[in-house]
């Protein structure tokens, strides 16, 4: 059995050295506004399936952490200010998955 330590995942590149710069030949300096690279693809993917698999999550993960407050309060203990918070955190992480699932801003169907 090998380790990722013996085997890279990428080949290594041979770097050179970098050059000394000369006070004769600044760097050119870049105007600002200018594009310096191409368009950066986005952080997240916005794909129809990520959303249905991220808000779906999201909606069960509040689902659970709203169920697991509201246990207590079924067996008669009144609830605490700890239990009301439990809850309400359980309801806004469920609210957010229905945020990404819902795409309020249509961020995932860009025309042009």
């Amino acid at each position: 059995m090998g380790s990722f330590v013996s085997q890279p995942l990428e080949p290594v590149k041979d770097v050179a050295p970098p050059e000394v710069a000369s006070f004769a030949n600044p760097a050119p300096v870049i105007a600002p506004g200018a594009p310096t690279s191409p368009a950066e693809a986005p952080l997240f993917n916005n794909c129809w399936s990520c959303r249905v698999l991220s808000g779906s999550g999201l909606i069960g993960a509040g689902g659970y952490v709203y169920w697991v407050a509201r246990k207590p309060m079924k067996l008669g203990y009144p609830p605490g200010p700890g239990t009301i918070a439990q809850m309400v955190f359980g309801i806004s992480i469920a609210c957010w998955g229905v945020v990404i699932l819902s795409d309020p801003k249509g961020k995932a169907f860009r025309a042009g």
